[in-house]
């Protein structure tokens, strides 16, 4: 069986952790989409670890995992990321794959992402890694592949300093390389999970472009990403906290006010640790955004939302989600392209009663509080989605069931 893992807003959303906990039973993990620029934290017992461009499914030790063609690799930092696991006691050797038709990373390429960056009028905020000077030279068929590192003609057009900085991990890097199209035939009867890099919201196609990655983080690139075909998708998890963040530039309709609102923006990012995993930045904090949740439940056929940082809420008294969208004095209850409009957009809210309990202590969902449990239901019929999974905090065991994740007919 084949499961999706993505994100359904702005990234950050707890993605790690979920595709951590769902690996238990699966047999692979592949990574579809991203680069360095992604930072997924899984938190297993008392220890933390922090992953950039491994498949979070690594943590286990019999599990393979796969980075796939979608991803942009960064050799540096790939075997900085794997010493960081051997040093943690993770044997990863013979486990860790790479598509022969992943792009790599070039030094120069950093340089060039921040320069471009700058000189933008409208600056995107990348996080200067080369990720998408990477997609860039993919696109414009001028990019490098792991598969291109012995096609001597290939190596020879690249300039000495590229050269030199692939010198000591070409080995490597070779004799990690595979044709995931046909490890994907071969394992098509297993499970496998699929794991995403950033949101829906930063996907280049339904994004909020020019505001968006480079790269397809929407759930048909699992299927571009990772060899398979859409067809041979099962399920497809969208991962969402119980507010909204974002990173860098870009319209977030529901942003917190830093006037009226910043105490409470103060409370949700320091209380939900909202700073980059990658680059320590602070993020932008809001309420949840269900128009926006919405639209990406539709446009990515999410069959199933999964619900995280809940707990933030445990201490208030009544929290208020995003419903609508009021711009130039009309509201609006679809997700704009315009940046304009959405730039415009205030949000309009509604209120909904606290529960005022720790639900780490609940256990499971059933035990959960009434106004908890009335919330989600909300945000179901909102989105006309159902919630599958609601984690209440970063470990594994504060992750509450309420489908099969693995069974095609699973149902709440």
């Amino acid at each position: 069986m084949n499961v999706v893992v993505m994100g359904a807003q702005w990234g950050d959303e707890g993605k790690g952790k979920i595709v951590d906990f769902l690996a238990e039973k699966a047999k692979h993990v592949v990574r579809f989409a991203g680069g360095a620029n992604a930072g997924h934290t899984i938190v297993v017992g008392k220890k933390k670890y922090a992953l950039h461009q491994v498949p979070s499914g690594i943590l286990y030790p019999e599990k393979t995992v796969f980075l796939g063609s979608g991803m942009v690799i960064d050799p540096e930092a790939l075997f900085e990321e794997l010493k960081m696991l051997e040093d943690n006691g993770i044997k990863w050797e013979g486990r860790v794959f790479i598509s022969d038709r992943a792009h790599i990373v070039l030094p120069g390429y950093r340089e060039m992402d921040k320069k471009r960056d700058a000189a933008r009028k409208r600056p995107i905020g990348t996080t200067g890694r080369g990720i998408g000077t990477t997609y860039s030279q993919k696109s414009e068929r001028d990019g490098i592949r792991l598969a291109d590192l012995d096609w001597q003609d290939k190596m020879d057009d690249l300039d000495a300093a590229d050269k030199k900085f692939l010198e000591p991990y070409m080995a490597r890097l070779l004799s990690m390389r595979v044709n995931i199209a046909e490890k994907m035939w071969e394992y098509r009867k297993e499970n496998i999970l699929f794991e995403g890099a950033q949101g829906a919201m930063l996907d280049i196609d339904s994004g909020t472009y020019p505001y968006v990655s480079s790269g397809a983080s929407c759930s048909a690139g699992a299927s571009t990403g990772s060899g398979i075909g859409p067809r041979a998708i099962d399920r497809i998890f969208g991962v969402f906290k119980a507010y909204e963040t974002r990173v860098g530039n870009g319209p977030m309709p529901s942003e917190f006010n830093s006037e009226s609102e910043g105490e409470l923006c103060d409370f949700v990012r320091k209380t939900g640790n909202e700073f980059g995993v990658t680059t320590g930045r602070p993020r932008r904090c809001g309420y949840l955004d269900l128009v926006a949740l919405r639209y990406a439940c539709h446009v990515n056929s999410i069959d199933s939302l999964v619900l995280t940082h809940l707990d933030i809420y445990d201490t208030m008294d009544e929290i208020e989600a995003c419903v609508a969208y009021e711009i130039n004095g009309k509201i609006v209850t679809e997700f704009p392209t315009s940046i304009p409009a959405l730039n415009a957009a205030k949000p309009v809210l509604q209120k909904f009663a606290g529960w005022k309990k720790n639900l780490k202590e609940c256990g499971s969902y059933s035990k959960m509080p009434k106004n908890a449990k009335a919330y989600i239901e909300f945000i179901e019929e909102f989105t006309n989605t159902p919630v599958g999974i609601v984690s209440v905090g970063s470990e594994r065991g504060e992750t509450y069931m309420r489908i099969n994740p693995w069974k095609k007919d699973a149902k709440k």
